[in-house]
């Protein structure tokens, strides 16, 4: 492990490229702010995931997106005008969809984002000046502002990793900030598979949480069927080292009957940090003696909208301040 000489100083450092950082750049680069992303991933989206596995292709995060936020319907009313989005074949009205894939609506914010990929964040420390953020096998970054919108551990664990301490009634509620994980099978078939075109959610928190046919949402037009299947939080929890093959077998009989056709691959995606379990009372945080915001799902609501909520709200207190 290596560190180089910081870069030149940029006004904010986003660490996080899902959509909650994304906005939060775009909102502060519109009204003339100079930021960065930094994203440890190949690529933008965060949990709006797009995974290819040979021929197939799977929305492997959030399957579909609800508006009703006036800013985020805004946003997704752009994004159809943009063909960016649409509703989900044969589904209720309400459930909208990235097209081709959910990844399109990461890689469409951003678009002159300057976002760097593959940095990974090892620590966040505050100076008089402003804040260092020392990144792995590259240059550290300098900023007079810093904002967070990975997960609440990961982002404390960046503070801590600095040295920084947060006022302690805020370090307690951000600490009590706890996330469900999902484990995502990903199935290739042989031939078409009985589930229904809007996807299925089962009931209660049982081995199995939600299906969904990428072949007939349009993601994956090349094979007969690719499914994703969004195992139960309790199952997830107790099965979250398994491998694919044997979470496949505890799970399959649950669901024989709406695969249809032979499985021929499978593959599997750990969500470590699906969705909270709780939100924070307030839709961000934001500390302006510090220059530091927070924001995701875990402040605005624990759906794509959430993120986005979260988003706004963080951006305008941000620019309230010089």
């Amino acid at each position: 492990m290596s560190f180089r000489p910081a870069e030149p100083e940029v006004d904010t450092l986003v660490v996080g490229a899902g959509l909650s950082g994304l906005l939060i750049a775009r909102q502060l680069r519109a009204a003339g702010r100079t930021v960065q992303v930094l994203e440890k991933s190949r690529g933008p989206g965060g949990r709006l995931a797009t995974k290819r596995v040979g021929e197939a292709v799977f929305d492997s995060g959030a399957q579909f997106l609800t508006a009703k936020d006036p800013r985020f319907v805004a946003l997704t009313e752009a994004w159809h005008r943009a063909g960016c989005l649409t509703a989900w074949p044969e589904g209720p009205a309400h459930r909208w969809i990235g097209r081709p894939t959910m990844n399109t609506l990461g890689r469409a914010l951003a678009a002159g984002a300057a976002m760097v990929p593959e940095a990974k964040v090892l620590a966040a420390r505050r100076e008089p000046d402003g804040w260092v953020v020392e990144v792995e096998n590259q240059p550290a970054r300098r900023a007079r502002t810093l904002v967070l919108t990975a997960p609440a551990p990961q982002s404390l664990a960046l503070l801590a990793a600095g040295g920084v301490d947060l006022p302690p009634d805020l370090a307690a509620q951000l600490a009590s900030l706890q996330y469900h994980p999902c484990l995502a099978l990903l199935l290739t078939l042989a031939g078409p598979s009985a589930v229904p075109a809007g996807g299925l959610a089962f009931a209660g928190d049982g081995p199995v949480r939600w299906i969904a046919d990428n072949t007939r949402k349009g993601v994956a037009p090349g094979v007969p069927a690719a499914i994703t299947v969004h195992l139960g939080r309790a199952f997830s929890v107790a099965h979250y080292h398994e491998p694919e093959a044997l979470l496949l077998s505890r799970v399959q009989p649950e669901i024989a009957g709406l695969l249809g056709s032979a499985v021929v691959h499978t593959a599997l995606h750990r969500w470590k940090f699906s969705e909270p379990a709780a939100c924070h009372h307030a839709p961000c945080v934001w500390q302006p003696e510090l220059r530091l915001g927070l924001a995701g799902d875990a402040f605005g609501g624990p759906k794509v909208e959430g993120a986005a909520v979260s988003a706004f709200a963080l951006a305008d207190q941000m620019l309230a301040v010089p």
